[in-house]
Parts: structure tokens; C-alpha cells; sequence
């Protein structure tokens, strides 16, 4: 914390600015010292213009950002080089600020040193990586809605509660005469459960928000040439899968995101399920079946066209018990296929049809028909929910103990638990290695 820390802000490619962020003590006088200009008494929150110069050698033509102790995203000195966006003269830059004192930072350490130094919690830090990462309309709001602190603010509303019951039972366990415990196991007891039904309505916003954040994992499968690359292709509105009337064509699997009438989509298509001689076509076969097991939702697709194979019958019996929707492609045709009994969508790539069907569908299977909100607050990170349901077991434990009549300082330990994976959740009890494993999964430079 006591280094000045500097890398490159913005992506490694060729783009009209360059950003190289540096932070520390000694950020403004790291700079000048590379600086065509006098730093002496700038201001914060000022643009300076002037040159980056190794030794008397000009790198580039820059703006310098200066951000002032405490009024900064790490609450440090802050120097951002806004230079031309090249991938040469954004990385020369950045070495001469390197050889002039300053060090490279790791992955995350701006945003680290933003939660070390109070600016932001944990949830808050968390939801900085989310948003850099967001593949959806409703991801990118569901992280500004945490980057905003509405998580922070309700756990730190339950941490509350908690805290001034346990502090009550501990007052009154040590002053007798003055805080009378007659009637409190039962005023305890509603408390408890209306903080664990809280916990609990946000650990059940988990699975929708994951999906609704990380997408949907949908695996395509069906023998050959029943359209499964058509489908991926249609969905994405580009050629992304080769598409012949050649089967076998798609040997190995592969993966596009789609967002869907608000769903987001991670497609898997892979490779056509027969009996294949080919040992190439063998191995794309056998890692179609596997991709079964990963997978939320699978597609089978089932030709309408034409009659029903064995291969068909097979596919069908060995999807039974996953979540599986089957299509029925080519519905522009003459249906032929004898789909009675089976519960199969009419689809065409050509047309359109089912399109609509089918996401409402996949709404159905997976958030009860409708959509959730972005504005509602949910939890989309697996250590938090982890968190939530320690809290929520300590809870458990408190009411296990107030219907056994327990003593009253049984009590104290289980709050005292639940209040302390709260305070692990947004930052306020952690560990180093904790903070290592949050901030490391971050990018470099942010």
C-alpha cells in the first residue's frame, strides 16, 4: 500500500486513446519526472497537456488527469496519461513510468486498494468485475445496482438487528437489575425469523440471477442434419456454423452467447449423435454426449420432415430427465414425422416459426414465466450466497435453541455467527487470502 502502482487502463489493441492509471504516494512525482511540463502545485481534478519523454526522447503527446488524496477511485494520488491509442506507444509509456519509480500493478490492486482504503465494500468491488464483464442488458444493470450499495446497504440493515439483539442479551446477562429478559425469547424469536425469511428471499434470487448473468448454458444436439447449425446461425443472425447437407459437417462443439428477448443464451451446437466410423467424428460424438452433463437446457432438435429414426427414438429416451425441449425443424415442409405423444415446439429457421415459442419456454422452465427485474436486488455471486446460507444456518441454530429453552448466552454465539458471515460478505471481516482470491480474478489495470 505503500508503493505506487501503475498499469495500462484500457484494452491491448489499437484504439483512438490509451489510458495508463497510476496511484500511489508518489504518483505526481513519478510523473514529472517523464513530463514536458511542471507538475509543481498542479491541482486536482485538472487536465494538463504536455509530451511523455524518455530521456530527451518525445513517446508521445498526452493529457495528464490529475485526482487528489482522497478525492480519487483508490482514494490515492491518482495520475491517468490519456495518450493515441496504440498498442506500441500505449506499453512504451507505460515502461517509462515504470523505470521512473513506479511499480506494475496486479491484477485488480486499483480496485483493491479502493476496498482496503474504505472507498467501496466488498459487494461494491465485486460488482466492478461484473459490470466489466456484463454480456447483458440486465447483467450491466444488476452490477450498478450493487456498485450503487444496495447489498451493502441490506446486509448492513440485518448486521443491525442482529447486533442490537445479541447487545441486549449481553447487557442484560451482565446487569441483571437493570434489563429484564422476561418475554424476550419470544420477541427474539419473531426477530430471527423475519431476518432469516430476508436471507432467505435473497439465497432464492441466486439461480435466476446467475442465469440471467452468466446465461443460460443450452446445448444443441440431434443426429446429423436435422438443422442444429442452422438454428445457432438463425439465433445469432450471422453464419457463424457451417451449414451443408454433408453429414457430419460440425466435428467438434462450439459456443456462442445469444441474448434472447432479454435471456441470455450460452449456445453449445455440437455434432451430429450417430454411430460414426469416422474416429474424428467419433470423438465430436462422444463430446456432444458429454456436454449433456454441463448443461441447464438441451435442444433436441428432431427433423419434422421426414420420418423418425432409431437414432431419433434414442436420443429422445436418453435426454428423458434433463431439462430438455424438443424441436421439431423444418416446419415449413410437409409435416411427415410421427411427434404424438411428445410434447415437440414446430420450429423453422426459414420462417420464424417457434421462435417465440420457445423462449417463452425456456421463461417457463426457468423463472416461472416471467423475467426478473434488473431493479430488483439479487444475488448473483456463489461466495455470497455461500455466505447467506451460513448466516442463515446460525439463525437456524437460534431458534433451535430458543424452542429447547436453552440459556440465554446459547443465544449470543450463533447471532454472533450469522453477524460475522454478514460482515465476511461485504468486506468488513476478511482475510488476506480472501482479498487475494476476489481481486485476483479481476483484469490488469482496473
Amino acid at each position: 500500500m505503500t508503493d505506487t502502482i501503475a498499469a495500462i487502463a484500457t484494452g491491448m489493441m489499437n484504439s483512438g486513446i490509451g489510458i495508463v492509471r497510476v496511484s500511489g504516494p508518489e504518483s505526481l512525482i513519478i510523473v514529472d519526472r517523464i513530463f514536458s511540463g511542471d507538475l509543481t502545485g498542479a491541482e486536482s481534478h485538472r487536465i494538463y497537456y504536455g509530451h511523455i519523454k524518455k530521456k530527451d526522447e518525445i513517446i508521445d503527446e498526452v493529457l495528464l488527469l490529475i485526482m487528489k488524496s482522497p478525492k480519487s477511485y483508490t482514494t490515492e494520488d491518482v495520475v491517468e496519461i490519456h495518450c493515441h491509442g496504440g498498442i506500441l506507444v500505449t506499453r512504451d509509456i507505460l515502461d517509462t513510468v515504470l523505470s521512473a519509480g513506479a511499480r506494475l500493478a496486479e491484477p485488480g490492486e486499483f480496485t483493491k486498494r479502493a476496498f482496503l482504503n474504505g472507498r467501496i465494500d466488498l459487494t461494491e468491488a465485486e460488482s466492478v468485475m461484473d459490470l466489466i464483464s456484463a454480456k447483458s442488458e440486465f447483467a450491466r444493470k444488476s452490477s450498478i445496482l450493487h456498485l450503487s450499495g444496495a447489498l451493502y446497504q441490506k446486509i448492513s440493515e440485518l448486521k443491525g438487528v442482529i447486533l442490537e439483539k445479541n447487545a441486549y442479551i449481553e447487557a442484560a446477562l451482565d446487569d441483571p437489575e437493570h434489563y429484564d429478559l422476561n418475554g424476550f425469547p419470544e420477541e427474539l424469536k419473531q426477530t430471527v425469523m423475519r431476518v432469516q425469511s430476508e436471507i432467505r428471499e435473497l439465497m432464492h434470487t441466486f439461480e435466476s440471477g446467475r442465469r440471467m448473468t452468466e446465461g443460460i448454458r443450452t446445448v444443441i444436439t440431434g443426429r446429423p442434419n436435422v438443422g442444429k447449425s442452422s438454428l445457432l446461425n438463425f439465433l445469432l443472425h450471422e453464419d457463424r456454423a457451417i451449414v451443408t447437407e454433408i453429414p457430419g459437417t460440425t466435428r467438434d462443439t462450439l459456443e456462442e452467447t445469444i441474448e434472447l428477448d432479454g435471456l441470455l443464451l450460452r449456445m453449445v451446437d455440437t455434432a451430429g449423435i450417430r454411430s460414426a466410423s469416422d474416429p474424428v467424428e467419433e470423438i465430436g460424438v462422444d463430446r456432444a454426449r458429454s456436454e449433456w452433463e454441463n448443461a441447464d437446457l438441451i435442444l433436441l432438435l428432431l427433423d419434422g420432415s421426414v420420418e423418425l429414426t432409431e437414432e431419433d427414438r434414442q436420443l429422445i429416451r436418453e435426454t428423458e430427465g434433463k431439462q430438455t425441449i424438443l424441436l421439431a425443424t423444418k416446419s415449413d415442409l410437409p409435416a411427415i414425422a410421427d411427434l404424438s405423444g411428445l410434447s415437440v415446439l414446430p420450429f423453422s429457421v426459414k420462417t420464424g416459426e417457434g421462435k417465440k415459442e420457445l423462449v417463452d419456454r425456456i421463461k417457463n422452465l426457468f423463472f416461472d414465466g416471467k423475467l426478473q427485474n434488473a431493479d430488483t436486488l439479487m444475488i448473483t455471486n456463489l461466495r455470497q450466497k455461500n455466505l447467506l446460507t451460513r448466516a442463515g444456518s446460525a439463525l437456524s441454530r437460534v431458534l433451535e435453541s430458543l424452542d429447547n429453552g436453552l440459556p440465554e448466552d446459547f443465544y449470543t454465539i450463533d447471532l454472533m455467527d450469522a453477524y460475522s458471515a454478514l460482515s465476511i460478505l461485504i468486506g468488513e471481516e476478511v482475510t488476506d487470502d480472501l482479498v487475494d482470491e476476489v481481486f485476483s480474478k479481476f483484469c490488469m489495470g482496473k
